[in-house]
């Protein structure tokens, strides 16, 4: 973990990992927490390479995420690549009180250019002032339930990502769930929040949808 230079009122928090990893039967547990008033923004220098073990293909990556009342916290990582023969599991776990702030964006490549993907199986689990406002999970790549990759899942694209806002403002978000662009959608939640979901041939392509819905949402920074 290293801070860098934040803006004014925040500080900024990066994650420098190694050259590749986590390997198979690697556990890793990350925890941030933006306290009342604070604003935290955590990102990482680089994508996470989910990598075969030489024992077992299976790696785990645990977030626990929490912002006080008031509080702000972004959480913006680079994506996570699920390499072939990797069998990677991602828990975010994030717990809001009442009046506080998120963006958080999460991204999956379907393997490096050329290879068959590994298995990527990623939940997350937001509960904001004390009741469950987002429990979802997706297991994609080589090993995943048959459908994955049909026009029900990924329809043959290799990245896929969301962005999650969370702020006092949606609460009275009248719109319901609509296309921003080709392969990004809209979803508000029961809660002051939104949910775009985005599909992209790449990775590239992917962090364009997602910072376009970003702006549009009055989220420029993320």
């Amino acid at each position: 973990v290293r801070r860098t230079r934040g803006t004014a009122g925040a500080a900024h928090v990066v994650l420098v990992g190694a050259m590749g990893g986590p390997l198979g039967g690697d556990a890793y547990a990350v925890r941030a927490q933006a306290g009342p008033g604070a604003r935290l923004r955590v990102g990482s220098v680089a994508a996470t390479l989910a990598l075969p073990g030489q024992a077992t293909p299976r790696s785990t990556y645990t977030v626990d995420l929490e912002a006080a009342a008031d509080g702000h916290l972004e959480w913006l990582p680079e994506p996570v690549v699920a390499v072939a023969g990797s069998d990677f599991a991602q828990h975010t776990r994030v717990t809001l009180a009442e009046g506080a702030r998120l963006a958080l964006r999460e991204e999956q490549v379907l393997g490096r250019s050329g290879e068959v993907p590994g298995r990527i199986t990623s939940r997350l689990t937001v509960r904001l002032a004390g009741r469950t406002l987002l429990d979802q999970e997706t297991c994609l790549g080589t090993g995943a339930p048959p459908g994955w990759d049909g026009p029900a899942g990924t329809a043959g694209l290799r990245a896929i990502g969301q962005l999650l806002v969370v702020a006092p403002e949606f609460t009275e978000c009248e719109s319901g769930a609509h296309a921003l662009a080709p392969g990004a959608v809209l979803l508000p939640l029961d809660g002051p929040a939104v949910l775009v979901s985005a599909l992209a041939p790449d990775a590239l392509r992917l962090r364009r949808l997602l910072n376009e819905a970003a702006q549009a949402l009055g989220c420029p920074d993320a």
